[in-house]
């Protein structure tokens, strides 16, 4: 790893883990964290959990471990131009979305709905919740006993009422920062941009494969535009439109991420802080230039209008809200029909959330057949 800039998050000043471990002199807690991370089982479950594209959709379209393999790669190049923890970076981009719902963001919507009257459902704190609670791997503690500063960039958004719970749970915590009104670790500050990058990028690539985008349609974002424009331009087979979409995709990253560290390395320039501590303190100073924040809102509008709410995404999105609000109600009703360890939590309603939460897209679809009898999914059957 290259020395860290005095404002990177150092692993010997790691404000430590909930509970004292002794630590591998071999690796840095954020190694270990990464480590911990990989081997658990929420991971695991990534990989049959929907991105964009519902599981049984294609074998080719990105799912939610492709995603976090994908950012926590680019995190950690961007995190060794801009002399950040790379060990951090990719502790966070790798845990960041293990509490998302199957089914993405419309299962997280319609669990969310479920919860309402129970203190709903966000992924961000289910994330937080699978690393401190839900993960039964270690004999002295529940979770994985992350540290601070993983655990930090994992809770990515929070209310103050919910900070403020955090807090009462564990003073001076990871919800502190929510109430006072300061930042995260600039690493944690670089994977939610690195998050924001590859998914523009990824879904892109994966609605034009799918169909429910054309290039033609994508000419008319200009910063795809223009990166097209020179990739068919400099292109030794122009007439071969993947080959040029996928460099077009390469050079819009390229421009992002130059972007980014320019602009990163002015603010930290400007503001100088002394420490990691004192980054959080200052305004956001990871962060793109005003015209590349607007020429990635007008990316994020178009793939919203035109993917993730085209009418075949929305009746497979539609279903799945479907499944996941019946399943809630079917093991609220019957809570026997869940694992003992599930059934026993005396909040039902809590418990049925993190169950449902925990599922592959494939195994809330068996489970939906199994306790309503009825196929949603007739092609994934």
């Amino acid at each position: 790893m290259a020395a860290l800039a005095p404002w990177a998050s150092d692993p010997r000043h790691s404000r430590g883990r909930r509970i004292a471990e002794a630590e591998a002199t071999a690796e840095s807690p954020y190694q270990s964290d990464r480590e911990r991370i990989v081997h658990c089982t929420a991971f695991r479950r990534l990989v049959y959990k929907t991105q964009v594209f519902i599981n049984h959709e294609g074998d080719l379209f990105r799912t939610r471990l492709t995603h976090s393999l994908e950012v926590a790669q680019l995190a950690r190049s961007l995190a060794r131009a801009l002399q950040l923890n790379e060990d951090l970076v990719e502790a966070i981009a790798l845990a960041h979305d293990l509490g998302h719902t199957p089914f993405g963001h419309a299962g997280q919507d319609a669990l969310h709905d479920c919860m309402r009257d129970h203190g709903g459902f966000e992924h961000n704190l289910q994330s937080l919740r699978v690393v401190d609670v839900l993960e039964q791997r270690y004999p002295h503690f529940d979770g994985l006993n992350l540290s601070f500063e993983t655990r930090e960039g994992i809770l990515k958004h929070c209310s103050r009422a919910r900070a403020e719970r955090l807090e009462r749970d564990e003073p001076q915590g990871v919800g502190r920062r929510f109430i006072d009104g300061n930042q995260p670790s600039l690493e944690a500050q670089l994977v939610n941009l690195a998050d924001e990058i590859a998914y523009s990028a990824h879904d892109i690539d994966d609605g034009v494969r799918s169909g429910l985008i054309t290039v033609e349609q994508l000419l008319a974002v200009p910063l795809l535009r223009q990166c097209h424009d020179e990739a068919r331009a400099q292109s030794p087979h122009p007439a071969a439109s993947r080959r040029v979409l996928f460099d077009a995709i390469r050079r819009m990253l390229a421009r992002q991420c130059d972007d980014l560290v320019g602009c990163t390395r002015a603010a930290l320039g400007r503001h100088a802080p002394a420490n990691a501590d004192a980054a959080r303190r200052a305004p956001a100073l990871v962060t793109f230039s005003p015209p590349m924040r607007d020429a990635a809102t007008v990316l994020k509008r178009f793939l919203f209008a035109e993917l993730y709410r085209h009418s075949q995404v929305r009746r497979s999105t539609d279903r799945a809200r479907q499944v996941v609000a019946e399943l809630f109600a079917e093991y609220v009703r019957r809570p026997s029909e869940m694992p003992p360890e599930h059934a026993s939590q005396p909040r039902r309603e809590r418990a049925v959330a993190d169950y449902i939460a925990g599922m592959t897209d494939r195994y809330a679809l068996r489970e939906h057949q199994r306790l309503t009898g009825r196929v949603l999914f007739a092609d994934a059957a």
